[in-house]
């Protein structure tokens, strides 16, 4: 790939990360307010509606018949912006498909554990340093 085509790529996966953020936003905040619960519902959304729509594309897009453009701006931008939990469920999906439910057990496990063990580091260091400020 030269470098018009990286140029090219990286701008597909900017305006597709945008779009998915926007729609991310908006589902999101739709969700919410109609579910009118403490429940995290928008998240959720996002996360099945966007593990579905990564895969469906990605079904779709397979092959050579799409430009490697619009499977960026599609894939990595769009459903990169509106959730990353979509790109964890086509891994996952793939070391399934591979047959390597070890690995694929692992990946879950370690996913579930170091992010949820990386949220509560933060969120201490973050109120270790406000506190200080």
């Amino acid at each position: 790939m030269d470098t018009g085509d990286n140029h090219m790529m990286a701008f597909a996966i900017f305006v597709g990360a945008g779009f998915g953020g926007l729609a991310r936003y908006g589902v999101g905040s739709w969700v919410q307010s109609a579910s009118n619960s403490a429940m995290p519902w928008a998240t959720l959304t996002v996360n099945v509606t966007g593990s579905f729509l990564l895969l469906f594309l990605y079904a779709l897009m397979s092959g050579d018949t799409v430009a490697p453009e619009w499977r960026a701006f599609a894939g990595i931008g769009f459903c990169g912006g509106y959730t990353t939990f979509s790109t964890f469920s086509l891994e996952t999906l793939r070391l399934m498909q591979e047959g390597d439910w070890r690995r694929a057990s692992t990946y879950i496990a370690l996913s579930l554990v170091l992010s949820i063990a990386a949220a509560l580091v933060g969120l201490r260091l973050g109120s270790a340093v406000a506190a200080r400020g």
